[in-house]
């Protein structure tokens, strides 16, 4: 069966455009017409860290002999970061291996969820950077040493710049295109990495104006833009682990719904991350008269609807309800009303 990618940004498409797509390029919703997509976005993700390691590794080593040639706090600091930078694709290398795995009997839903481990691995490191550039600076502060060779420190600056910029764009463009959150926020972190290597510049440059606390006092600056990052970071990792996503998905899954053909009314619908792909569950309201047979095909249309519809949507679990037969008619849910007060209570 050939596979195609749908577009999911875009209006959900007209019927009679849709149905013609579909015979032209027909193909399955079923878990095996989704692996190859996962392991794809999957090695696109590796790639994009291996590369990106080479990149933050040779940057790093560069500033590093020139930290040990002239003594400069602020590059030490911004050594230290991006070579912490650079170990961060461990954990993430592993979450995406790991995320290959298929689901058994104990993580039904996958190793996913390894991606958000990964991602506090990556905040705890941003944070011991953090410590370990301010703890340098201060020390730097109460007792000053000079600074030479204010050109290569200017030029490693330079190079860090340019280097942390180029892997940022790397890591956010596939982390978005993936929809790995963990990868987008270490693009993020790569980015601010960029800013403080032209902090370096400025220290060095106070220094050559006869200001030897420019050198301390800008990797403090440092450390401060390090810890404004973290708390960002930190916010949607921890969205993230508490199942958060992006409302205007959830708009987007109800317009959808409300638009197949048979389905009277909607329930909630819940959506959750599991690595960089997204699950759905939801309820649809048929008409009463329906068979099994007829609601169940309502059903796969309504997951099929939500899988056009929302990005990186894998599968979605649609529980038929039906409409009232009378006014008189008993609720179909009456006997799970207790466990649900006791789950509210």
């Amino acid at each position: 069966m050939e596979r195609h990618h749908h577009p999911h940004d875009g209006p959900r498409r007209p019927a009679v455009r849709h149905r013609v797509a579909h015979l032209l390029k027909p193909h399955g919703h079923q878990a095996a017409d989704k692996t190859d997509p996962a392991m794809e976005s999957s090695d696109e993700g590796l790639r994009t860290l291996w590369v990106s390691v080479a990149v933050l590794g040779l940057t790093a080593a560069v500033q590093a002999a020139v930290v040990a040639w002239s003594g400069s706090v602020a590059l030490l600091g911004d050594t230290v970061h991006n070579a912490a930078d650079a170990l961060t694709a461990v954990p993430l290398g592993i979450a995406f291996v790991l995320g290959r795995r298929a689901a058994d009997r104990r993580y039904t839903y996958g190793y996913g969820r390894a991606e958000d481990l990964a991602a506090v691995v990556i905040v705890l490191t941003v944070a011991a950077s953090a410590v370990v550039a301010a703890w340098q600076a201060v020390d730097r502060l109460l007792h000053p040493r000079d600074v030479t060779h204010l050109g290569a420190v200017a030029l490693a600056a330079v190079v860090g710049c340019v280097g942390n910029e180029w892997v940022a764009r790397y890591r956010i463009r596939t982390g978005r295109k993936i929809g790995s959150a963990a990868l987008v926020a270490d693009g993020l972190h790569a980015r601010t990495d960029g800013f403080t290597s032209l902090a370096v510049l400025l220290g060095a440059g106070g220094t050559a104006l006869g200001l030897p606390a420019a050198d301390p006092a800008i990797g403090l600056l440092i450390t401060l833009a390090i810890a404004l990052v973290l708390r960002d970071t930190a916010r949607e990792v921890c969205r993230r682990l508490m199942d958060a996503v992006d409302p205007e998905l959830v708009e987007r899954a109800e317009r959808a719904l409300r638009g197949v053909p048979g389905v009277r009314d909607i329930g909630p619908v819940r959506m959750r991350w599991i690595g960089h792909t997204l699950r759905a569950e939801t309820a649809i309201v048929v008409d009463p008269r329906l068979s099994v047979v007829a609601a169940h095909r309502l059903a796969v249309a309504a997951e099929h609807a939500l899988i056009h519809a929302v990005p990186r949507l894998t599968a979605a679990t649609v529980h038929t309800d039906h409409a009232p037969l009378d006014a008189t008619a008993a609720d179909p849910h009456a006997a799970l009303a207790h466990h649900r007060h006791h789950a509210t209570a």
